[in-house]
Parts: C-alpha cells; structure tokens; sequence
C-alpha cells in the first residue's frame, strides 16, 4: 500500500498543474488563510512519504537526500551562461566558489555583482546544489553571480560559516578588478541560511563601519533562532522544513553555550538595521520561516531602509530549487531578478 501512495505522490508531483488541482478537489490545506499551491502540496505530500517524520537523519543522509532532491526536481538553466571554478580566501584557508557570467553582459565594463551564499540549514547545500539558480539570476539580471561555499557544520559550527562569508565579501573587493566586478554595483544575497548570514554579514559590516554593498537579496530567510513565531507553530511539522528539523539544524550550527539571539545568529536582533542597503525580501506561505521574512522586511522598514516584499502565500521553503515541478519558483526567481537588475543599474 506504501509503495502504491507513493508512487501515486510522484506522478501526482509531476503532472500539470491543473490535473494537479483537480485531484485535490479543493481539499488543499490552509493556513492563517493562505491556501497551499497544489504543485507545492504535492511537492510536500511526496516528501512526507519519502522521509520519516520520527527519524532523525544523520547530517550525511541529510546532505545525500538534498542534493538528489534538488538534482531530481530542478530544472537547469538553458540561457547562456558562462561557468568559472575559482577560489576566495575564507577565514582560514582558500573557500571554493563558482563565478556565473551570462553572455548578453558586456565584459570591457566592470560587471555588476551578486555574491550568493546557499541554503540547507548551516549543514548541507553547496555551489552545485544552487548552481541552476545562481546562474538563471545570472541570466536574468544581466549580471555576474559569484557562488561562495562557505564552511558547513558540524565540522564547522559557528562562527566559522559567519568569518568565511565576511572574508570572501572583502576578498570580492579587494579582488575586484581581477574579477571584473563592479565594488560600486555589488549585491550579497541567500536563500534561508544564506539569507541568514547574509543579514548576519550585513549586521556586521554596519557595526564594523565597513563598506556595505549596494542591496541584499533576501530569500525565505531565517532570522530568529527563537523558533517561536505564528507560522513556525503553525506549520510545526510541515514535510518540506518542521521545527524540529530546524532545531537539529541550530543544534549543528549553534555551539554548547553560543547566545543563539546574537544578532550574527538571529539578525532580527540586529541593532544596526539603520543605513543598510535596500533589500528584497522573499517569503512563503507555507514556509515556518513566513513570520521571519516578513518581520525582519518590517524591522528593516523602520529603521528606513527601502524593502520590497514579495509574498507567495501558497508556496513551501526552498521553492525556487524545484522550478521543474513548482513553475512558481520560475515566477519567483525572475521576479528576484528584476529588482536586481534595477538595484543594480544593469541594462537587464
């Protein structure tokens, strides 16, 4: 009978949208009024089978499960973009990273510049796991990405994610002319704990008095390691990311003793939102970090910097990594795109 309901939520997974809709005859769950996107449901219905809610994974399995997750339901990015292997200096030692140069971009001008920093909770995620996203925003905003994989826990509990990522920010401009970047049109931006550490950087730079960049791009981010939240209670056992699982992730991350409210673990707490960059900040609906994205876009709002939000209240975490069966995630990332050529100032 498993094998049969699960091979009915991986066709179901990969059907039209509509088919997909009609199967659930209008049974799609709902929360604070937000109703699930039915190829998102489905999405989360498959996971709930493929995955043992009472089953810790070790962070190996973990890492094992994203990658084929992503490398299964993510579609590649047909435009064309040019690849680059590089290294940046990390806090200590040489970090991989991976510099994404879509074709349409004229190369005898300095290029306008995304540093991205992937999600997968402090612990798993990497350069290949985003690499369809990084360079679909590559292509779409006409600029250069530049991929930097920073240390993961357990191996390398905080802070060491936090000083590689502030060292590779600088090394971007240090480096800038060999790269062919733009330090005057350069962006930093994640998604979920690379949204987190990139507010953390931000809350780091602003206390430092060091040179911010011109926007941060800000997708489902996580920034309260409260876990206390409406939605996080709400969507406490959610497949796609429950709280439990983002308790183990902190546990990884977050050393026996650390402050986990430190503004470089929970930016939320930042006292130094005055005078950062403009920010895009994405959210789902259907995501426990919903509450996160849009209290932190808030606190942003008062301290005066400029936000745009972008809500998509039927949609899971992690999204834009399943744009071959989510086509929201498509919308999505042309949308984050859009505000990024503009921040920017590209011809995109």
């Amino acid at each position: 009978m498993k094998t049969l309901k699960l091979l009915w939520a991986l066709v179901r997974v990969l059907l039209p949208e509509r088919l997909v809709r009609a199967s659930y005859g209008g049974a799609l769950p709902v929360v604070d009024g937000r109703r699930a996107d039915p190829k998102a449901q489905a999405v989360a219905d498959l996971v709930s089978l493929v995955r043992d809610p009472a089953a810790q994974p070790t962070v190996e399995e973990s890492r094992v499960q994203l990658a084929g997750f992503v490398e299964k339901f993510d579609a590649p990015c047909t435009a064309p973009v040019e690849r680059r292997d590089i290294t940046l200096p990390g806090a200590d030692g040489v970090r991989p990273a991976r510099q994404y140069i879509p074709e349409a971009i004229d190369q005898s001008r300095p290029m306008p510049c995304l540093m991205y920093l992937h999600g997968g909770g402090w612990i798993q995620g990497s350069i290949d796991t985003h690499d369809a996203l990084c360079a679909k925003l590559a292509a779409r905003a006409g600029v250069c990405v530049v991929a930097f994989s920073y240390r993961l826990a357990p191996e390398a509990p905080f802070p060491a994610a936090t000083q590689d990522v502030m060292a590779g920010y600088r090394a971007l401009l240090d480096h800038a002319e060999d790269l062919r970047i733009d330090p005057a049109r350069l962006a930093v931006g994640g998604d979920s704990a690379g949204a987190n550490l990139t507010a953390s950087l931000l809350h780091s730079l602003s206390q430092g008095g060091l040179p911010l960049p011109q926007a941060q791009l800000l997708i489902y981010p996580a920034v309260d390691a409260r876990l206390t939240s409406a939605s996080v209670q709400a969507l406490h056992d959610h497949a796609l990311l429950s709280r439990p699982r983002m308790e183990w992730y902190m546990d990884q991350y977050v050393p026996e003793g650390q402050d986990r409210l430190a503004p470089e673990i929970s930016p939320l707490m930042s006292p130094c939102l005055a005078g950062q960059p403009q920010a895009f900040v994405l959210v789902a609906g259907h995501d426990p970090l919903w509450d996160d994205g849009l209290s932190y876009a808030a606190a942003l709002e008062q301290a005066g910097v400029p936000v745009t939000v972008s809500r998509y209240p039927g949609q899971i975490h992690g999204f834009l990594n399943l744009t071959k069966v989510v086509p929201q995630g498509d919308m999505a990332i042309a949308e984050a795109a859009q505000w990024l050529a503009f921040a920017l100032h590209t011809d995109a």
